[in-house]
Formats: structure tokens, sequence, C-alpha cells
């Protein structure tokens, strides 16, 4: 079968612009990169005996197809999404009058206006709208998964129902994309190297610039706007803290004064250059001077990641790891992290690793060319601060490689 390629007409620009380089795009093969990732998609639906899948998560859109457009409103509105067959055209189905924004994409075999049903863009005639989808899913399943069954990776309760009601059948899309996302190819390392560089250009300027005086916030802006400036993307959390705040952890920047000889640390998260992830913790002191009880804390977290970064090698089980992992002092373990290792790659990925009690022991094994972060937050249960430590791998031949290079603090 032959598939028209339909997008909108070329529009000519009014003038010419001159743009810069962006960080290693000539080391980029990026039609290389489009179809790896097309490729695992559709490799890892026929594994799970499936015939196609509909994304709306951006990140997942963004994997499947390299199309971007408003990724974090689209985080929280159903109003852009596309399909994905094993065998037939992909269809990017796009917001209003946005066709044009993709039509460099050749992996791209047609866009068509996207069809929403939510309240906020439709109010009583949502459902009008949504039985105009439902009858869209049933003529693509007509000519594209005849088996009635498709993986979605986002939908809402009415869009389900309406669909069951239909006898097609909705399976998890999230796990065939998060599985399709865990090996990464050498182009996705580069751009992934990209983003590490640009965070971590980022996080010099924070460490120079820090001092007492300053907010919380104005800190943290530092990262936003590197970033931006370097052709990044968004932050996901806003996760910095000083002194007493960073005990317990995971509370968000604030306009609190930060004062002399208090711990300052926090959690990049940032999504930079080409969409991929650059994800590390550090922690300073204002005035660069840690006292006895911060260097403990600082040498207890640094301990930890040692630990663990020796250990993983490509083989080794996920159970395997959490039973020799470091284990964190009984004083502390109630403030413990979330996780002692997640994937990463467009943003946090599969696995995520807890500690025993957290149910951690689930199946899976260290794969080469994922890419993970090992994770440390050290802050004694009713203490006065923490420390949070968080460096970026890739798992090679023979172990873990170090991918997020600005150096920890000499103590």
């Amino acid at each position: 079968m032959k598939f028209i390629r339909k997008i909108a007409p070329e529009i000519k620009p009014r003038q010419n612009f001159i743009t810069k380089k962006r960080l290693r795009e000539d080391e980029i093969d990026f039609d290389k990169l489009r179809s790896y990732r097309l490729d695992r998609v559709r490799k890892e639906l026929v594994k799970n005996n499936l015939e196609a899948c509909i994304l709306f998560d951006p990140v997942n859109v963004r994997y499947a197809l390299d199309t971007v457009n408003m990724s974090v409103y689209n985080m929280h509105n159903l109003t852009r999404y596309c399909f994905v067959p094993v065998n037939g055209p992909t269809i990017l189905y796009e917001y209003f009058n946005c066709e044009i924004l993709s039509k460099h994409l050749s992996l791209i075999d047609e866009i068509r206006p996207a069809i929403t049903w939510d309240y906020f863009s439709n109010g009583d005639q949502a459902n009008l709208q949504l039985s105009k989808w439902i009858n869209e899913v049933k003529d693509l399943s007509k000519n594209y998964f005849k088996s009635k069954k498709i993986a979605i990776d986002v939908l809402n309760g009415p869009a389900v129902t309406a669909l069951n009601k239909e006898g097609i059948e909705v399976v998890d899309g999230k796990f065939i994309l998060e599985q399709a996302r865990v090996i990464k190819s050498p182009d996705e390392l580069t751009c992934m190297k990209t983003a590490i560089e640009v965070a971590e250009k980022g996080v010099s300027k924070m460490r120079s610039d820090l001092k007492p005086g300053m907010t919380e916030d104005e800190l943290w802006s530092i990262l936003h706007k590197t970033n931006i400036e370097n052709g990044g993307e968004w932050i996901e959390c806003r996760i910095l803290s000083s002194g007493e705040r960073t005990n317990p952890w995971m509370q968000e920047s604030s306009n609190k004064v930060m004062q002399h000889g208090e711990i300052v640390a926090f959690d990049t998260d940032m999504v930079g250059p080409y969409g991929y992830c650059a994800d590390i913790s550090r922690a300073f002191v204002v005035g660069n001077k840690f006292n006895d009880q911060q260097k403990k804390l600082y040498s207890m977290a640094r301990n930890q990641i040692d630990h663990n970064y020796r250990l993983i090698k490509p083989g080794m089980s996920f159970k395997e790891f959490i039973k020799k992992s470091w284990v964190l002092p009984d004083e502390y373990y109630g403030n413990r992290y979330s996780c002692m290792v997640h994937g990463i790659g467009l943003c946090d990925e599969w696995p995520q690793i807890r500690y025993p009690t957290d149910g951690g022991e689930e199946g899976g094994t260290f794969e080469k060319n994922m890419t993970i972060t090992l994770e440390s937050y050290i802050g004694k249960v009713g203490g006065k601060e923490g420390v949070k430590l968080e460096q970026q791998y890739l798992v090679g031949e023979n172990g873990l490689e170090l991918m997020s290079h600005h150096p920890l603090e000499d103590i």
C-alpha cells in the first residue's frame, strides 16, 4: 500500500534569518536519530502483539516523531497527539492552525487537525467532539489495527469508556514507550551530552554567583536563563532550598534570603537542547566553607553514590543491585529519597529502583547503553540541614561511565 504524504503547503519566509548553531549540532545525524526512535516504538508494539498506538504525552510524541509544539501546555490538555501503526502511515493530529510547524519532518506521513473533546476547548459541545474522535479512531482501526486493540499513553475516562463501548480495547501505551526509550543510540547520547553541558554551564554560574542576600528564586533563575539561551526547553521541577529548608527534602525554591554558612542544594531536572534531560544534583555552602556537620552529610552522600556506582555492570539484575546497595543508616532512613536509581532520556524514565522497604525489588536488568542517574539525599530525621547529590551515567561495556562532569565539592 502506498501512502500519500499530506502536509500544509510550504510557506516561504518573508526574510532570511541568521541563526547560531547549537552545541554539537554538526555531530548529530537527525535523520538517523529519528528513524532509530520510531523503529524502537514499532518493534516494541510488535513485541507486545499490538498493531498501533496513539500518543498524547508530548514527550512520547517527541520520541516517536520528533515534533514539538507547546509541550508543557499539551501535558495537561489533550489537544495534540499522533497515531503510529506498525504497518501504515504515521499521522500527526496537530493543534489548531499549526500544521506548518512539522512540515520538515519526513517521518510524518500525514498531518490532520486534532479533534479535541475537553471541556475547556468545547464547553457543552464536548460530548459531540468526543463522538467525532471516536469515529476517527474507528476509521483508523478498519485499516491499521483490525484487532480492535490499541495502546494509548494518556487518555481521560470518558474516552476510554466510549472506545470500550465500540469494542476497542485500550492497553497501556506508557509501558510501550518506556520500554522503547530504554536503550539509547549514539546520536541520543550526543544530544544528552549537549544537555548536560548546558546544565553544567548554568550550575557553574550558580556556584560563582551565589552570595549571602540572594533569594533562592534568584539563584534558581540562573539555570533557567542558561537553559533557554542555549536552546533548551523547560525544567520539570524547581527543587532548590537552603538552610533548614533542605531538611526534609523536596521543597521548591522560594523568596527566602540565603544566609552565610547555609547549605544550598538543588536538582536540575532540566530538559535542554534537542529535548534531552540533564538531571544532576549539587549542594553548595553560601561562602564555600563547610562546617563539620555539613562535611559529614556531604561525605555520606558521596559515599552512597560512589558505592552504588561501583556495583552496576551490564547484566546485573535490579534485585541484586538493591541487595548490595549502600545501606542508609537508620537515623536518616525516614528522610530517604524516593529512589536510588532511575533511568534518564527525554525526561526521567524507567526504571525507578527504590529502597527495599518501598517495594524496590522489581524485575529487570541493567543493559548496555541504558542511561541512568544515581541519587542520594542525606538528612537526619529531625536534623537541621540535608545534602542532595545526583550523577548521570551511561551503562557501558564494563560498568558505568560518568556523563556529568561538574566537580563535586572538595571538602
